[in-house]
């Protein structure tokens, strides 16, 4: 059985791949990337794998693979992994795994919709999937000082970056994952507010085209602060609000609390 994860320089895709070395021997994995010099000695093969190139030989004798969703506009994203997702049936891929996005079928996210069709374009191929639909990670919101944010008194049930990704790794090595869709999230919903007291800081609620003029002054990109601000916008909707069990059933254990990550735990 050869098993291969893509986007191992990223900080979720080298996290699974940690977790999938701790549970697997080292020779049954392989890591892809857009850039192997950058990586090191992972203790695995490293192959190249650029989702806008050619990924034949990234997927060749491959049988179990884990997508990691990739980065950019909404367009080149769909492009790249609908791509990617032709080139793993090609070459005989036999279980496609796919880090999603929370409730990507029914989401009013706006990147949710980058999902959405990376899963259609998945389940069109026959082969037996898994999704991995994550919730926001804890991390996303710990950067130190004040909070601004265009989510009101919205409650977002996050999850921590690590967790996310053992769980990723425990249904990429154990039987019985496939063709399931695992709803990803936190133990808890939390609100800005308490998450600035937790922190000894402060929150200040501004309106969604305030928050993409403030991102753009940080210098992001455009679509990056768009969608940054259009998930505070649907965190004040109470759309990642819902706790499911998925995440605790996976791992184990209680998932991360915000409060312990917040505390460095």
């Amino acid at each position: 059985m050869t098993t291969l994860i893509t986007g191992v320089s990223g900080h979720l895709g080298s996290l699974i791949l940690d977790h999938a070395r701790a549970r697997v021997p080292a020779g049954e994995l392989v890591a892809a990337t857009r850039h192997p010099e950058r990586v090191g000695d992972l203790g695995v093969e490293v192959r190249p794998g650029d989702f806008a190139g050619d990924l034949s030989r990234t997927f060749e004798g491959v049988d179990k693979l884990l997508l990691v969703s990739a980065d950019g506009p909404d367009d080149a994203r769909i492009a790249m992994q609908r791509a990617a997702v032709r080139a793993a049936a090609d070459a005989g891929v036999r279980h496609v795994l796919y880090t999603s996005v929370f409730e990507a079928d029914t989401s009013p996210l706006s990147l949710a919709a980058a999902h959405r069709a990376t899963e259609e374009a998945i389940r069109g191929t026959g082969v037996a999937f898994t999704f991995l639909r994550n919730g926001m990670y804890h991390e996303n919101y710990l950067a130190p000082g004040p909070l601004v944010t265009a989510a009101g008194d919205g409650r977002i049930a996050s999850a921590s970056r690590d967790d996310l990704a053992l769980a990723a790794a425990i249904a990429l090595t154990e039987p019985g994952h496939e063709n399931t869709v695992h709803e990803l999230t936190g133990p808890r919903a939390w609100s800005f507010d308490e998450l600035a007291a937790l922190r000894g800081a402060t929150h200040t609620a501004v309106t969604p085209a305030e928050r993409v003029a403030g991102l753009k002054g940080f210098g992001l990109p455009d679509f990056v602060a768009e969608l940054l601000t259009d998930i505070e916008v649907n965190i004040g909707r109470g759309a990642l609000a819902e706790v499911r069990p998925d995440l605790e059933k996976l791992i184990g254990r209680a998932p991360t609390t915000i409060e312990d990550a917040a505390r460095g735990r």
